[in-house]
Formats: structure tokens, C-alpha cells, sequence
């Protein structure tokens, strides 16, 4: 890597900024729907203890939200800095679908985000309920949008090459390119999974402090049940976008695979290893025989096409690629090994008894976090040297700009981003330590809608010397 050439400095700008952005939107998209859950099922039950975990987990949701909202601004203007040569061959397609996002997803959130944040005192259950049902919709919509562009990058279609310039030619195959599906699906399970573990982390911490109360056990059986069902969902998943990956994107796999030679049937899967670009080798490899074509490509003898199929120049780092994706395997396998525990413990009655897993619960609460910025990472650097698959190379998208320009940019982001979000996360930790108390019961207001601002009532009692019974 060559920290002298403005190309690599503004990769490394571009991906310091959405792997710092990525981490609010992974987090808030599931949690929308998580409080949308919680607030149905209050409205449902009218038991108490939805609402309190409401109301403990909107201000969280809130910061998060303003957090992903500003960073995500930054992703604008480097397409306008960095890569202006992207922006004017692309953005006759790109532009709209980054455009609708903001038409779609980002005026309906705006719409009711107040009433969500504010409205519960002022507005009737129903409409409430709506509000924050538009909010949990309008991030999943934002999701849609975005995927889809990145998608577009990866595997492009619909479109024709016009003075070098790309040109919608068909919308529907824009939208919905071949690896769009797959990715969406992906992307938002793996967002569903990192709120998960953060509410089950949160759960899992304040049982350990002792605050035996409705909220925290709830809350913590909850993330369970979701860890339990989705992480699975999300390795099969995971499998079909490998496979959509693997037809698209042949390069990619070989250089997540490890692999170099031309064609390989019954092709290993290398467990560990050191790929060597310039040795054309996977160094001290420790492999399965066939398993890796039986993963690829579902069969015994399943071809799997190496690096030296493709040309030199349009080789991925597989370095980088090898690691990241097996980290992202590796705590995706630790997130169904922990789900699945949780349900033994739950089919014993001991969710709660067993401190051991209450720690590890509290440990893993940053596992979908990594998860995802893992995956991100193995997606995005895959393309290269693409930034339109096939089509665009990344040195012939970027702006032409001297090299103290893109560094200066590049060390005052990592400054301000540390700084600003530093502070931001930090104070996200001091709500999530806030203790959930269970409140009182209060009479309904007219218009039918109970307030919800008996916080800071005290539990008459807040901890018990011995778990209870599980739930």
C-alpha cells in the first residue's frame, strides 16, 4: 500500500467514513423495529413493562439516529471531492437511486420522527404507534435504496455505455441487478442481529448488577429469542449470497477462498493460511479436502475457479479478503452458538441463573458491530480494482487531486470523526447503564393515550439477592 499516491488516500478517506457511518445505520435499523415491536405490544397487552423498555431505549435510538444521520452527510460530498470522475460518468444512474432515498426514506422519517421522539403525551396511542411504525418503515426503505445502488456497483445491468458515460436504459433491472436481492436480505438481517446483541449485551449487564426488574429480564429474552431464530436465517442467507457471489463475481470468491490455481475440482477449504500475491500461493494452508466446492459450488467435485483465471491486474487483495471474511464467518458461527445456548438454558429454565452466560452475553453485545464491518469490508474491497464492476476501474473514477489535499482531508476526518463520535458513543454507554425501572401504573389521559413520564419513579425494590424464576 502506497500512502504516497492520492488514490489509495482517498480509499482509505472513503472507507474510515462508512465504516464509521456504517456502525449507526446497522444499529438504529433494527432497533426502529424493535421499539416498533415493543410499542405494539403494549398497545396490545398494556402491560408495563413495553413501555418502560420504550421509553429506556427511544433516547438511545434518538442519538444513534442524529449520530448516522451526520456522518452519512460525508458520503455526499466525497462522491462530489474524491470521486467526481465516478459522479460524471455514473451518476446519470446512481444520482436518482441515492436521490429516492432521500424523496422516500429520509422526508418520511423527518415526517414523524418528532411525534415518535415527542408526541407521546401529546397524541393519541394510535397515532403514536404510527409514527414510530413510519420510522421503523422509513429505515428500512433507506436500507432498500442505498443496497441497491451498491448493488448496481457490484453486479450492474439495465444500463448502456453512451461517450463512456452510463445511461439507464431500464430501471427494473437497475433496482433490482442481480446481487440485490441477496444483499438486502443480508444486510438487513445482519442489522436486526447487531441490535440483538446490544440489547441482549444491555440485558445481560444490568441482571449482573443486580436489577432484577421486568425490563431488564424482558429485554434480555427478548434479544435471545431473536439471536436464536435469525442467526441461523442469516447463514443461510449468507450461503445464497456466496452463491450469487460466486457466479457474478468468480474473483472474489477465489481470493476469499484462498485460492490461485486456474480451476479446482474438489477444491479444499482452507481454515487458516497466508495467501502470498507475489508467491501466486496459499502459505501454510490448513485445509478440508472438498469442502470448499462442496460450499461454493454444492458438490463433491464442484469447480472453483482460482486467482490465475483471471487476469493480473484484476486481481482482489486476497490478503485482506481471506481474513476479513473469515472473521465475519467466525462471529457469525459465535452468534449461533450463543442463540442456540440461549434456548438450552430457556428449555432448563437457567436464562437468567447462569452468571457465565450472562458475561458472555455482556462480552458479545459488539459482535454484530464487527460482524458487519467485517462483511462490509470483504464486499467492498472485493470489487477491486472495480468501482463499476467490469465496466469502471476505481484509479479512473477518482478526482485528480494532489496528494497533501487528500491527506489533509483524510487526518481531519479521523481527528473530528474520533472526536464527535467518540463523545457520541460514550454517551450512548451512560443511557444503556441507566437502571430500566419498572413504573407505576398511571390512569389514562383524555384521548385515551397513557403518558409515559414516570421515569424517574423508584422501584420499591431493585434487586434481589437470588434470580427468579425464568419467564
Amino acid at each position: 500500500m502506497d500512502l504516497t499516491d492520492p488514490l489509495v488516500l482517498a480509499r482509505l478517506q472513503f472507507a474510515f467514513t462508512i465504516s464509521f457511518h456504517f456502525l449507526f445505520p446497522a444499529f438504529t435499523i433494527g432497533l426502529a423495529s424493535y421499539l416498533a415491536v415493543l410499542e405494539g405490544l403494549w398497545l396490545w397487552t398494556r402491560d408495563a413493562t413495553y413501555r418502560q423498555l420504550y421509553q429506556f431505549w427511544l433516547p438511545i435510538f434518538a442519538v444513534a439516529f442524529g449520530m448516522g444521520v451526520v456522518s452519512g452527510i460525508v458520503m455526499s460530498y466525497q462522491f462530489g471531492t474524491n470521486w467526481s470522475r465516478l459522479s460524471d460518468l455514473a451518476g446519470p444512474v446512481m444520482g436518482p437511486l441515492l436521490a429516492y432515498e432521500v424523496m422516500t426514506a429520509f422526508f418520511l422519517e423527518a415526517g414523524f420522527l418528532g411525534i415518535m421522539l415527542f408526541g407521546w403525551s401529546r397524541v393519541g396511542d394510535g397515532l403514536h404507534f404510527l409514527a414510530t411504525c413510519m420510522v421503523a418503515l422509513g429505515t428500512l426503505i433507506s436500507t432498500f435504496w442505498i443496497i441497491s445502488a451498491n448493488s448496481w456497483m457490484h453486479t450492474p445491468a439495465g444500463f448502456a455505455v453512451v461517450d463512456g458515460g452510463f445511461h439507464p436504459v431500464d430501471w427494473l433491472q437497475i433496482v433490482f441487478n442481480p446481487s440485490f436481492p441477496f444483499r438486502l436480505a443480508h444486510v438487513v438481517l445482519g442489522a436486526y442481529l447487531t441490535t440483538a446483541f446490544i440489547v441482549g449485551g444491555v440485558g445481560a449487564w444490568h441482571l449482573l448488577r443486580g436489577h432484577w426488574d421486568g425490563p431488564s429480564r424482558r429485554m434480555f429474552s427478548m434479544a435471545m429469542w431473536m439471536a436464536a431464530l435469525v442467526a441461523p436465517l442469516q447463514a443461510v442467507v449468507g450461503d445464497f449470497h456466496g452463491l450469487n457471489t460466486l457466479h457474478h463475481q468468480p474473483a472474489k470468491i477465489a481470493a476469499m477462498e484462498g485460492h490461485f490455481e486456474e480451476t479446482v475440482r474438489g477444491a479444499p477449504l482452507y481454515l487458516f493460511g497466508l495467501p502470498d500475491l507475489e508467491a501466486e500461493t496459499t502459505r501454510y494452508a490448513v485445509g478440508i479436502p472438498k469442502l470448499g466446492s462442496l460450499i461454493l459450488a454444492h458438490e463433491w467435485e464442484g469447480e472453483v475457479k482460482g486467482l490465475k483465471a483471471f487476469p493480473r491486474d484484476e486481481w482482489p487483495n486476497a490478503p485482506v479478503l481471506f481474513w476479513t471474511f473469515r472473521l465475519m464467518v467466525g462471529i457469525g458461527l459465535a452468534m449461533i452458538a450463543i442463540g442456540l445456548t440461549s434456548l438450552a438454558l430457556r428449555w432448563t429454565g437457567q436464562l437468567y441463573d447462569r452468571r457465565w452466560f450472562l458475561r458472555l452475553c455482556t462480552l458479545a453485545s459488539p459482535l454484530g458491530l464487527l460482524a458487519v464491518t467485517f462483511g462490509w469490508a470483504t464486499t467492498e474491497h472485493g470489487r477491486q480494482p472495480w468501482v463499476i464492476q467490469g465496466h469502471l476501474r476505481t484509479a479512473d473514477a477518482v478526482t485528480a487531486l494532489p496528494l497533501g489535499s487528500v491527506a489533509t482531508s483524510l487526518a481531519l476526518f479521523v481527528i473530528v470523526y474520533c472526536l464527535v463520535f467518540g463523545v457520541g458513543t460514550y454517551y450512548l454507554i451512560r443511557l444503556m447503564r441507566t437502571v430500566p425501572t419498572t413504573t407505576k401504573p398511571t390512569a389514562p389521559e383524555p384521548g385515551g393515550h397513557r403518558p409515559i413520564a414516570a421515569a424517574d419513579e423508584p422501584l420499591e425494590d431493585r434487586t434481589r439477592p437470588a434470580p427468579s424464576p425464568a419467564e
